[in-house]
C-alpha cells in the first residue's frame, strides 16, 4: 500500500465512526436545518420597512456567514442576514442610510434573533436573496449594471 492509500483508509474509517447509521438518528434531526443556519419557516415571514444603520461583512462567532444589515424601523433594530451571494452592485448600493424593505423569516440561531432575508427592496429595485424554501440564491448583475460597468471602463472609470 502506498502512503496516500493508507492515509485515505484512515480518514475514511474515522469518518465512518462519526456517521450515525440508525434510522432513529435520521428521524430526530430537525427538518430544513443546515449545518450553520436556522431553518427557514415561511410561517414566520414578516415584512420590515426601515433604514440600513450598519452593514456587517465580517463574521463574528455564532452568527451566520455572509453579509448582514442592521435595519432600524418602527419595530426597532433587526439583524437581517442577506448571505454571501449578492452581486457587487447590490452590495455597493446597500449602505448606511439606505431605506429598505426586507421580507424574510425571523429565526433564532445560538440565542440571537435574525431576519433571514428572502427579498430586499431598495432604490426601486427588488433583489431575491432566498428561494421560498429559504435557500440562498446567487444574485447575478443586472443587464443595466453590466452596461454601466462596461461604459465606465471604456470611459476610463468616469
Amino acid at each position: 500500500m502506498t502512503k496516500y492509500t493508507l492515509m485515505f483508509l484512515c480518514l475514511l474509517s474515522g469518518l465512518m465512526t462519526e456517521i450515525p447509521l440508525t434510522a432513529q438518528a435520521v428521524r430526530t434531526s430537525p427538518p430544513g436545518r443546515g449545518m450553520m443556519f436556522a431553518r427557514y419557516n415561511p410561517a414566520n415571514e414578516v415584512a420590515l420597512n426601515g433604514t440600513v444603520q450598519r452593514v456587517i461583512t465580517a463574521r463574528k462567532f455564532g452568527s451566520p456567514p455572509g453579509m448582514q444589515l442592521l435595519v432600524t424601523g418602527p419595530q426597532g433594530t433587526v439583524d437581517a442576514h442577506v448571505g454571501s451571494f449578492l452581486a457587487k452592485d447590490v452590495k455597493a448600493a446597500l449602505r448606511p442610510g439606505t431605506p429598505v424593505k426586507v421580507v424574510g423569516a425571523m429565526e433564532q440561531l445560538h440565542g440571537q434573533q435574525y431576519l433571514l432575508a428572502r427579498q430586499i427592496s431598495f432604490n426601486g429595485r427588488v433583489v431575491n436573496v432566498r428561494s421560498s424554501n429559504g435557500f440562498l440564491v446567487r444574485s447575478l448583475p443586472t443587464r443595466t449594471s453590466r452596461f454601466a460597468a462596461r461604459n465606465s471602463a471604456q470611459n476610463g472609470g468616469r
